[in-house]
């Protein structure tokens, strides 16, 4: 029987962030990784291995990340646990004995029970499967017309993706707008006029009924590796001691995307979804560059959207369309709003500028749209 201080099972994002986090905390403990693929890819990056990436061999996370700390990785399947002997059994037969166990088995597609025609040859999913990927990319290059089933962030970005290798591709949206879920209106409304203008088709507001004879995906609920490693973090750092202060206050939305040069970034609550839940709230934008000045080449638009609660000024959410850059002003954002900041306290953050990586300090966009909801306070 092998034994190991602390087992880990799943080897993507979480499991890991788990056992590099735990080790560098407890560096005297021995840690294992059990997962079932011998090779792992990027979750975020699978989308563009139908594009930018040409293929799957380019986005896969290297072994070296859990051996160069000194963790061991079992590529093999982890079958049943004994909690109470702290006994792992795996597929191959073999016995673990643990003494801290954490289950990063991350998430998985789901096509819907309802839909007819899913287990139709050439209807693909996209999950975390290096090899059922690349048996999908293989039939894929003789597609000509290709149809995703779900304006989500995967099905926006496969479809922006399989657009450049020059397919006919339409994304079909039960809701009224893609990344619905995840955008206030005019944010999406842009998002789709980008993916049009690129050469992107879009079937909003109607569901499929049933698959005849075409190609499809369908997202399950929002996972992504993002809220996994913050969570794995704070599972890494609790493993032998509790912390006061090392917790998960729970996960808020933080998502971004990109089409072609321009970035798109969401943080907590939408202003649909804010009033959704019954608060009274005050919201308000403004459009500035993100160099300065704007002659400068690479200068693109940065919108910044707040959303705010009217009683405390404090940050409930906000929403960001830029060049690239949008992607880290995002994260800026829900930094804001985990820290409960209010918009008097970002009027009178200190920032720091420069003419090729930043806004203007005279017209930060951040701090402007703060001057717009301040006034409305």
């Amino acid at each position: 029987m092998e034994n190991t201080d602390v087992l880990i099972i799943g080897g993507s994002a979480s499991g890991i962030v788990t056992a590099v986090t735990g080790k560098s905390n407890y560096p005297d403990k021995t840690f294992m990784v059990v997962r079932k693929e011998k090779q792992v890819v990027v979750p975020c990056g699978i989308p563009y291995i139908f594009g930018s990436l040409d293929g799957s061999d380019k986005n896969l996370i290297p072994d070296t990340v859990l051996e160069n700390p000194g963790i061991k990785l079992k590529v093999d399947e982890a079958i049943s646990v004994d909690l109470e002997k702290k006994i792992c059994k795996t597929s191959d037969g073999t016995e673990i004995g643990f003494d801290k166990l954490v289950f990063a088995t991350g998430s998985d597609t789901k096509v819907p029970n309802w839909l007819k025609g899913a287990d139709k040859e050439n209807v693909f999913t996209i999950p975390k499967d290096k090899i059922y990927l690349d048996k999908a990319l293989s039939k894929l290059k003789d597609c000509k017309k290709i149809v995703v089933v779900g304006g989500g962030f995967i099905g926006v970005e496969v479809s922006d993706e399989l657009n450049k290798k020059n397919k006919d591709v339409t994304i079909v949206e039960i809701l009224p707008h893609v990344l619905s879920l995840a955008f206030d209106k005019e944010m999406a409304v842009r998002a789709e006029e980008i993916l049009k203008s690129r050469g992107v088709k879009i079937k909003s507001g109607v569901g499929v009924k049933e698959i005849l004879d075409f190609f499809t995906r369908k997202t399950s609920s929002i996972m992504l590796a993002s809220t996994a490693c913050a969570e794995a973090r704070i599972a890494g750092m609790s493993l032998y001691k509790l912390s006061a202060v090392k917790t998960f206050g729970g996960t808020i939305a933080i998502f971004s995307t990109a089409i072609g040069d321009t970035g798109f970034g969401v943080a907590g609550l939408t202003e649909d979804m804010a009033r959704k839940e019954g608060f009274d709230i005050v919201e308000g934008s403004f459009e500035g560059i993100d160099k300065h000045p704007g002659t400068l080449p690479g200068t693109n638009k940065q919108m910044i959207k707040l959303v705010v609660a009217k009683d405390s000024g404090m940050i409930l959410g906000g929403g960001v369309i830029g060049g690239l850059s949008a992607g880290e002003l995002t994260n800026i954002l829900g930094f804001v709003i985990q820290n409960k900041m209010t918009i008097n306290s970002l009027l009178t953050a200190q920032i720091g500028t420069h003419p090729l990586v930043t806004a203007p300090p005279t017209a930060y966009p951040l701090i402007k749209a703060a001057e717009v909801v301040s006034k409305k306070l």
